[in-house]
């Protein structure tokens, strides 16, 4: 079967896999080149300024997640996508020309930076749910896996160029970049078609939306498990790869162009994993998941070694399998557990989890550099994603959660039938 066979590949799953090629071309090499338009500004800012402007992004995403998850399960999601491409076409393109213009100062890029994370809360929730509704269930594994392969490759290819470009013509260009593909992504999703639930009758209050989705949120360990573990791991993963990534890469490894080389090799590793994914259907779809999270610590470990840059790129291709590993088990169980019409909210829930501390790890990353210096924060972040990887495992779910034959998938139960036990 065709990796693209029309018997899986729908209307919408095409759509959104292509929009989200061309706004990952754009979302790889952003943060590249907002790094770098702190650290080349010409005022002396180094890592606690990309520190702040990272966490100007966070805080907005983390407070405004569920709000866009209960609107996006409440409307259309992809009019709520549209209009939150077209909101983060105009605070790039915003940021693009203050950043070509001149020095811009350190509040309007922590300003900008927090429209960007202010769109994408209310983006990702309904994002998930369209993608995990546009593929039968018995297809998942596979269809999961090309969106995965499409979406890194365009992040091999965004972050390689990003780099790049932020050497060549600067990081005010390559920001326009991303602002102009924030608008084409969302004229293509204009396209998407609402799905049933969608269009069916009037919804209950906001609120108490919202208390439903925190229910079952809970009602499921295997979920708020990994939901905790990654809440902790990403604020070491962003650390490493917003702040301590780019502070090496200009002080040793030759700046932007290396740091994109090492981004791009984490992308990499997530599409060479892709293709194992697509076939392999193991029956512990958690168990094998987290066996992937144990890589998470090898780029920190490498910089805190002071290896060079085609080491560097080795663990970061290694722990771009494991991302894949991961989250393909990930969204798996997710569309097996969850009924269609609480996706969007448990995904808003599941990334306001695992967004929650990325404030704290961004703004703390330049002073616990301060503090414990540079390769001793790193030496930090590379225990804590093994720590981490090792203790979820202590949750029974966690480790049993299995991957159900198609005739028995869990999809449209009613929300009190699938709780793992």
């Amino acid at each position: 079967m065709s990796f693209l066979d029309p018997a899986w590949a729908g209307r919408n799953y095409r759509i959104q896999t292509a929009a989200t090629v061309v706004s990952g071309l754009g979302n790889a090499a952003a943060p590249i080149a907002t790094a770098f338009a702190v650290l080349h500004s010409g005022a002396g800012w180094g890592g606690t300024e990309v520190g702040y402007v990272a966490l100007a992004r966070t805080v907005p995403l983390v407070v405004l997640l569920l709000v866009g998850g209960a609107v996006a399960d409440r409307l259309p999601r992809h009019l709520v996508m549209v209009g939150a491409n077209l909101f983060n076409a105009g605070s790039q393109a915003v940021l693009a020309a203050l950043v070509l213009c001149g020095q811009p100062s350190l509040w309007a890029l922590v300003l900008l930076s927090a429209a960007g994370g202010a769109g994408q809360a209310f983006y990702a929730p309904a994002a998930e749910g369209v993608i995990l509704q546009a593929v039968p269930p018995e297809h998942a594994a596979k269809a999961f896996s090309v969106f995965r392969m499409a979406m890194n490759g365009a992040s091999i290819a965004g972050a390689a160029l990003g780099g790049v470009l932020v050497a060549v013509v600067g990081p005010g260009w390559v920001l326009a970049a991303d602002a102009a593909c924030f608008a084409v992504a969302a004229a293509l999703r204009v396209g998407l078609e609402a799905s049933a639930v969608e269009r069916g009758p009037a919804r209950p209050g906001l609120v108490r939306e919202l208390l439903v989705g925190w229910r079952e949120f809970t009602a499921r360990r295997w979920l708020w498990a990994i939901v905790a573990q990654f809440s902790v791991l990403n604020a070491c993963v962003l650390a490493v790869e917003a702040v301590y990534g780019p502070v090496v890469a200009e002080r040793r490894m030759g700046g932007a162009g290396a740091w994109g080389v090492a981004m791009a090799a984490l992308s990499v590793g997530m599409v060479a994993a892709g293709p194992l994914m697509s076939r392999w259907q193991p029956r512990r779809l958690l168990l094998v998941g987290n066996g992937g999270v144990f890589l998470f610590g090898l780029p920190p470990l490498a910089l805190a070694l002071g290896w060079p840059l085609p080491l560097v790129a080795a663990a970061m291709f290694l722990a771009g399998v494991g991302t894949t590993v991961f989250l393909v088990g990930w969204m798996v169980a997710l569309q097996q557990e969850v009924p269609e019409e609480l996706l969007s909210r448990l995904s808003a829930y599941d990334s306001l989890g695992s967004f929650a501390l990325l404030p704290l790890g961004t703004g703390l990353a330049g002073p616990a550099a301060a503090v414990f210096g540079l390769s001793g924060a790193l030496w930090g972040c590379a225990l804590v994603c093994a720590a981490l990887a090792v203790l979820v495992l202590l949750v029974p779910e966690v480790r049993r959660l299995e991957r159900a034959v198609p005739e028995a998938s869990t999809r449209g139960r009613e929300p009190e039938s699938v709780t793992s036990g």
